[in-house]
């Protein structure tokens, strides 16, 4: 597996980042969305995103040398001004997929609850540029680019059941929804799968 290239939409670029990102992604990321419901620990300081910053970039060139696929974020670009709105990627999502009533083929719920790995979606929209279609948009070219070239039987992203913007998203995308009929975990209470049939 090779890098990952930089993809092209209608109206985005979506870019490795660059170390030159910093005080734009903090500003996003960190300050602007700090109270924003990601399934992380939450915002970090400066000095801590430049770490994760630094790290991310090291990681696009060391997963590829280890032909693994592009996990980490993305910087989303806007193609007429250049201006970093917001942040996507592949993660690897570890959960009960099993519980899904598509996923679960049959098996005792014992079994079902145990958690897999998968390859999941991540998308963040800086507040001024939410409601534009820029996740959607973003999303659908993530999931074109993992059927294609990294070989993918299945994507998903995870959400919470009050998150209709994020569903949305995954409904725009083409994935079908599906609800975890379980109360936990917490941040796995709506699932969008994409089958590269679909």
């Amino acid at each position: 597996m090779t890098a990952m290239p930089t993809l092209e939409t209608e109206r985005l670029i979506i870019r490795p980042f660059a170390l030159s990102d910093l005080d734009a992604l903090h500003h996003l990321l960190d300050l602007e969305q700090a109270d924003a419901e990601t399934g992380t620990a939450g915002a970090q300081t400066r000095e801590q995103r430049q770490a994760w910053l630094e790290w991310s970039v090291l990681n696009y060139a060391q997963l590829a040398w280890m032909f693994q696929p592009p996990y980490g974020d993305r910087a989303m670009v806007l193609k007429s001004s250049g201006e970093l709105i917001g942040a996507c990627g592949y993660v690897p999502a570890l959960g009960p997929f099993g519980l899904l009533p598509t996923i679960q083929a049959n098996e005792a719920l014992a079994r079902a609850a145990r958690f897999a790995p998968e390859v999941g979606l991540y998308w963040q929209v800086a507040r001024a540029h939410q409601r534009h279609g820029y996740a959607s948009e973003a999303a659908r070219a993530l999931i074109a680019y993992a059927f294609a070239h990294i070989n993918l039987k299945r994507i998903i992203a995870t959400t919470t059941h009050d998150n209709a913007a994020s569903i949305g998203v995954m409904q725009k995308a083409g994935m079908r929804i599906e609800a975890n009929p379980l109360p936990v975990p917490p941040w796995f209470q709506v699932v969008g799968i994409r089958e590269f049939d679909d």
